[in-house]
C-alpha cells in the first residue's frame, strides 16, 4: 500500500510539476511582490528605521522570505480549486489510485515551486548587499524550517482549496498571511511598537520564526527562538493536515 501511495505521488507530482513548468509567470508573479517589498523597504525607508548595527537588507530578508512563501501557497490553492472545478478529481478517484496521493502532489509542487521563489528573493538579497555568517549546518536549520512553514502554510492552502466557492476565494485567504508578518519583528523591533500591538507582535508564529532565522543567518546562538518557531511550524502543520483531509473526505464522499 505504501508502494503503491509513494507511485502514484510521483505520477501525480509530475504532471503538477509540467503544469508549473508551463506557467512560469506563476513563479515569476510570486516573487515580484516579495523583491518589490524588498526594494521598497531597504532603499526608501531603511534610513529612517534604526534595527541596530547592520545592514538593514540582513535583517529584513527572513521577514521577506516568510512572505514569499505566504504568497506562493495562495497558487496551491488555486490550482487545487481549478481541479476540482474541472472534474479531473473525480477521474482520479474512478482509478485504482491512493486517494491521498492527489493530495501530496499538489503539497509537494507547492514546497518545489515555493523553494525556487526563496532562492531567487535571496539571490536578489544578495545583490542588494545581504551578507551571512552562516555555516553549513545553520544554513541546513534554516533550510529546514522554511520546508516545515511552507508545508504548514500549504496544508492550510488546501482547506480554502476544496471549499471555496470561487478562484479568488481559494486564493484570498492568503492575504491575512502575508499581512501577518507586517506586525511582527520582521520590518522593525517590536518594542518600538504601542503596548497591545507589541504583545501580538511578540507572540504570534512569525515572530519566532523571523528571530531563529535572523540568528542563524548572522551566526549567533538562536537560544529558545528556534524551539518556539519549529513547535509552531509543527503544531499548525498537524491541526491543518487533519483539517484538509477532513474536506477532503467530505468533498469526495
Amino acid at each position: 500500500m505504501t508502494r503503491h501511495f509513494f507511485g502514484d505521488t510521483t505520477v501525480l507530482l509530475g504532471r503538477s510539476l509540467r503544469h508549473i513548468t508551463r506557467s512560469v509567470d506563476t513563479i515569476i508573479t510570486t516573487t515580484i511582490m516579495p523583491i518589490a517589498f524588498m526594494l521598497l523597504f531597504v532603499y526608501v525607508f531603511g534610513g529612517a528605521i534604526k534595527t541596530g548595527s547592520g545592514s538593514y537588507v540582513n535583517y529584513l530578508l527572513p521577514g521577506i522570505l516568510l512572505i514569499t512563501i505566504a504568497s506562493g501557497v495562495s497558487y496551491t490553492a488555486f490550482r487545487l480549486f481549478l481541479d476540482m472545478k474541472s472534474g479531473i478529481f473525480e477521474r482520479f478517484q474512478s482509478m485504482p489510485i491512493a486517494r491521498s496521493s492527489v493530495l501530496w502532489a499538489h503539497v509537494l509542487t507547492s514546497l518545489v515551486a515555493n523553494l525556487i521563489s526563496v532562492v531567487v528573493v535571496v539571490l536578489v538579497a544578495l545583490v542588494m548587499g545581504f551578507r551571512s555568517g552562516a555555516g553549513v549546518l545553520a544554513w541546513l536549520a534554516i533550510a529546514g524550517m522554511l520546508i516545515l512553514f511552507t508545508l504548514a502554510l500549504t496544508w492550510i492552502a488546501v482547506i480554502p482549496g476544496l471549499s471555496a466557492k470561487s478562484a479568488d476565494g481559494a486564493s484570498a485567504f492568503a492575504y491575512p498571511l502575508i499581512f501577518l508578518p507586517f506586525i511582527s519583528s520582521a520590518f522593525v523591533p517590536t518594542d518600538t511598537m504601542p503596548g497591545p500591538v507589541r504583545a501580538f507582535a511578540e507572540h504570534q508564529p512569525v515572530t519566532s520564526i523571523v528571530n531563529a532565522i535572523r540568528d542563524l543567518f548572522t551566526g549567533q546562538p538562536v537560544g529558545s527562538d528556534i524551539w518556539v518557531a519549529l513547535a509552531w511550524c509543527v503544531g499548525i502543520l498537524v491541526v491543518a493536515y487533519f483539517f484538509a483531509i477532513l474536506a477532503y473526505r467530505r468533498k469526495i464522499s
